[in-house]
């Protein structure tokens, strides 16, 4: 199989997109996947999650995106991290935002992330890319670079209204940048299954983007021992792997992998203009 980039987007923050990033990942490892993990977040969140400070990295995304822009040559794998649950990641910190900021007036500036990652991701099956809680240059480089756009939605009113901005920049990506581009589907998180609000917002979810969009069967649910895992460097795997979030993470990587033959373009071209 070759190797299927998928970008983890929301323009909305606190809806999971680190998590889902690691977790997945380290999913997707389990069942025997060779996986990178790309923090494009100047945050470092994913960095911090999987145990590496990223104020202490010498070489890190930002470090690769300035040599694509200055057409310099750097191998590729550089700097990529090897975590202890059998994923690669290659980390981010805050001079990634300087570097963002430089995308603006480069040359081809929507293709300096796929520009070094056309070289970093050969070898491996799986490449997910953790975006920014933004609909900037950053984020637009990873949809340029993915083949699919996973989007978290955490299960509450207004971070699933927000939904709506984001599949139009898709679908402007798909018309102007990166044709073959498609929305791998809506991954509801952070959901309490005590409360009304959480499942009238998972049925108006389907209701509404179902028919075009696949909306994944599994929903990632509350817990506090997940939310625990960031703290100790590891995975929801290594702290409460019989618990229903890991569980839950497990049957994602199990769609995902199945869907990975599917075409979707013909059902998304409605939903993404």
């Amino acid at each position: 199989m070759r190797t299927r980039t998928i970008a983890i987007a929301n323009q909305k923050g606190g809806t999971g997109k680190s998590t889902t990033a690691a977790s997945l990942g380290i999913a997707l490892s389990m069942r025997g996947k060779r996986v990178l993990l790309v923090d494009a977040d100047p945050q470092g969140d994913l960095t911090t999650s999987l145990g590496w400070g990223p104020d202490r990295l010498e070489t890190t995304l930002s470090t690769h995106l300035e040599k694509s822009m200055l057409d310099e040559p750097f191998p590729p794998l550089e700097g990529v991290l090897r975590h202890k649950e059998g994923v690669d990641l290659m980390p981010a910190n805050i001079d990634l935002s300087a570097a963002d900021m430089a995308l603006v007036n480069a040359m081809s500036r929507e293709h300096a992330l796929k520009t070094w990652l056309d070289e970093a991701k050969r070898g491996y099956d799986y490449v997910l890319i953790d975006c920014p809680p933004s609909l900037g240059m950053m984020t637009v480089n990873a949809l340029a670079a993915a083949d699919g756009v996973l989007i978290p939605v955490q299960a509450q009113f207004l971070p699933a209204k927000g939904m709506t901005q984001l599949i139009k920049t898709i679908g402007r990506v798909r018309r102007r940048i990166n044709p073959s581009l498609a929305i791998e589907g809506v991954l509801i998180t952070l959901v309490d299954a005590r409360t009304n609000l959480a499942r009238r917002t998972e049925e108006n979810i389907r209701a509404e983007y179902g028919g075009a969009i696949k909306v994944f069967e599994s929903t990632v649910p509350m817990a506090t021992r997940a939310a625990e895992a960031p703290a100790f460097g590891e995975s929801v795997f290594s702290v409460d792997r019989s618990g229903k979030v890991a569980a839950a993470y497990a049957a994602l990587a199990k769609e995902v992998i199945a869907d990975a033959p599917r075409e979707r373009d013909t059902l998304q071209s409605a939903v993404c203009r």
